[in-house]
């Protein structure tokens, strides 16, 4: 009897034309899954020849497609340590390391690993920094006397580079025999990565020779370690840049907050692409710059750039920045019209960008629609800093004392030094000081900044010059270049009428160089933000807007608003003149700018940089109820939504 061969068996079902000619120059993925339906239907599949061509073509990075080279692989009843080879390197070039890790695990109980299966397993570990496992996978090697094969040695540099043991790493790389550039590349990376800006150097110098990686590795290096004007020499000194020492020195400059040089080398460039884009956007955003973050967002979309997920964060966060509610919300209509899918985090920032501009309707109904919300999830020590900040914003301090205890005993948190922030903020928005006194000094962790400030704040509002002089004696004592403290304990005078203590503290701010930062308020009309300070008259509408003043202070006066001049806080005898100082606050001239230019019914939206004077909050109840508008205003310590009288924040913030 014949027996048939893979040879015999084409010949029978294939035209003379074609003969083998699918099974040896099948190139295309149509081709191949020709041959595959072939070999399915004739029975010839189970042959080696024939099952080993069609593992080796699906996973041909040309074509790439690991679920068929997998199908394939699991029908092929005792695969050789070859095709083991070729799946596991088809995983990995697929992004899936995991899988890879497990399939070398599966391995082992069939084939024992060789020359070319470390390389691969080794490359999945160093992809998903999984040191744990890269040694023990180490160990095997030297058990299976693979330790000195180069590619296996340059694959450990590459892992023990990319996991930060740069100590392991230079140890494997001193034992090679032949160094090549890649097991250069990778050392001089970890001691980038690690910060060893001197070690790095010295590999450099020590190269036989360099590629573009090489330099570009070492300006990484340089400018994440702030030594970006080295950086910048290694930059020009190099022999032919590309694209990513370009953006990586951009990058470089806008995380050293350095936006103008960054500028300079964007101009220059003779090509850009999207992670240029992103880099300006995001390092304009990181340096609070946002209008340029926009205008540059602007500038890409123009230069028909499709923003990724990165960039849309950059962008959202920057909107946040301004509170600039209309821009927000053409970004969120560019990402609905043009299909993007608002994942975990650019659906997180565009309720975050809707809360901070106070867009609440809008924040919430973007969260019944991205997919990242569940029920029955367990709070973490994230949502109880919301939970208890939000306690403290409307007085409850039962509550807030409530699930403080519930953190720790129901749910195992130990208490950060924000939980215990939070706690202090609510007593001392209450009035209890003397508590919230005794919860700092109770405190398992030594008191922050924010802490003593939250204390000194609380004393300023509730008039206690002893607390308050307590709480500025260790913030000074803490951090004397936070200005705020001082600006805090002048008000806090001046309100008690202590005006040569008043002079006292002006004198050390003088002293130490200090300087107050000016109270602004800013509101958006037609896309552009108008900025107001007290008494400003450098607008445009100067004019109309003090007429417009004039106006509201005499429907005010119809209404029965009598000024607080108690929130003057300069010396200033005259009663008149005191109020003609509170009408001229900044808030006061970002709401008559608001009644101006935008239509009847429309809300007025306004951030302030400061917190809101008690008496601009009564004054813009009024102005709310007078003038049927509903005033949203975002100071430094919260939302304020004026309508008809009244305030969202009942009067306590």
């Amino acid at each position: 009897m014949q027996t048939l061969t893979l040879s015999n068996i084409l010949h029978q079902h294939f035209p003379d034309a074609l003969h083998f000619s699918l099974l040896k120059s099948s190139k295309t993925h149509q081709e191949t899954q020709q041959l595959h339906a072939f070999s399915l239907k004739t029975g010839v599949f189970s042959h080696p020849s024939l099952s080993s061509r069609l593992l080796s073509l699906y996973a041909d990075p040309n074509i790439n497609n690991l679920r068929y080279a997998r199908t394939v692989f699991d029908r092929i009843q005792h695969p050789s340590l070859v095709l083991w080879n070729i799946i596991l390197k088809c995983y990995i070039q697929n992004q899936q390391s995991h899988e890879a890790i497990s399939l070398f695990v599966l391995l082992l109980g069939h084939v024992p690993p060789d020359e070319f299966t470390f390389p691969c397993v080794i490359k999945a570990c160093a992809k998903l920094t999984a040191l744990k496992e890269g040694k023990q996978i180490h160990g095997l090697v030297l058990k299976l006397g693979f330790g000195l094969d180069k590619f296996v040695q340059a694959s450990l540099v590459n892992l023990y580079s990319k996991c930060g043991e740069i100590g392991s790493a230079y140890a494997v790389f001193d034992q090679m025999d032949e160094k090549d550039l890649v097991s250069w590349n990778s050392l001089l990376d970890g001691y980038a990565r690690c910060g060893e800006v001197k070690a790095a150097m010295k590999v450099f110098d020590e190269m036989p020779e360099k590629d573009c990686f090489s330099w570009t590795v070492l300006i990484y290096g340089l400018a994440k370690c702030g030594e970006v004007e080295t950086a910048r020499k290694i930059f020009e000194n190099m022999p032919n840049r590309n694209l990513v020492s370009w953006n990586t020195m951009i990058n470089g400059y806008m995380k050293a907050g350095d936006t103008n040089s960054a500028c300079k080398l964007f101009d220059q460039m003779p090509t850009r692409n999207l992670i240029t884009w992103n880099s300006m956007i995001g390092g304009f955003k990181l340096n609070l710059r946002f209008l340029e973050a926009l205008e540059m967002f602007e500038r890409m979309l123009e230069e028909e750039f499709r923003p990724t997920h990165a960039t849309l964060v950059s962008v959202i966060s920057a909107v946040s920045g301004l509170a600039s509610l209309g821009t927000g919300r053409l970004i969120h209509s560019y990402i609905v019209k043009n299909g993007i899918e608002l994942d975990g985090v650019v659906g997180t920032v565009l309720i975050e960008m809707y809360s901070k501009c106070g867009g609440i309707d809008s924040a919430v109904t973007v969260f019944r629609t991205i997919s990242l919300k569940k029920f029955g999830v367990k709070p973490n020590a994230i949502t109880f800093v919301g939970v208890l900040n939000a306690c403290s914003h409307v007085g409850l301090i039962n509550d807030g004392h409530k699930y403080f205890n519930m953190m720790i005993n129901e749910y195992g948190i130990k208490p950060a030094i924000e939980h215990y922030g939070c706690l202090v903020d609510i007593l001392c928005r209450a009035g209890c000081l003397e508590e919230a006194k005794d919860i700092i000094a109770e405190m398992p962790m030594r008191p922050n900044k924010v802490i003593w400030m939250t204390l000194l704040s609380g004393a300023r509002n509730h008039r206690n010059t002893k607390i308050g002089e307590y709480a500025a004696q260790h913030l000074i004592e803490l951090a004397p270049e936070t200005t705020g403290g001082y600006v805090v304990l002048s008000n806090m005078y001046a309100v008690a009428g202590k005006w040569e203590k008043v002079s006292e503290v002006r004198e050390m701010m003088k002293k130490r160089r200090l300087r107050k930062d000016p109270g602004c308020s800013s509101t958006e009309h037609k896309g552009v933000v108008h900025n107001f300070i007290v008494g400003d008259k450098s607008h445009p509408q100067t004019k109309e807007i003090y007429s417009k003043l004039a106006e509201m202070r005499e429907k005010l006066k119809l209404a029965g608003h009598v000024p607080d001049t108690s929130q003057v806080l300069l010396y200033i005898e005259e009663e008149e003149e005191k109020e003609a100082e509170l009408e001229n606050h900044s808030e006061r001239l970002a709401v008559a700018f608001g009644l101006i230019n935008t239509e009847a019914g429309c809300p007025i939206r306004i951030m302030k940089n400061l917190r809101v004077c008690s008496d601009c909050h009564s004054v813009t109840k009024l102005l709310s109820k007078i003038y049927s508008r509903e005033i949203i205003v975002r100071d430094n310590s919260r939302f304020h939504h004026f309508k008809d009288g009244l305030c969202s924040c009942k009067d306590f913030w």
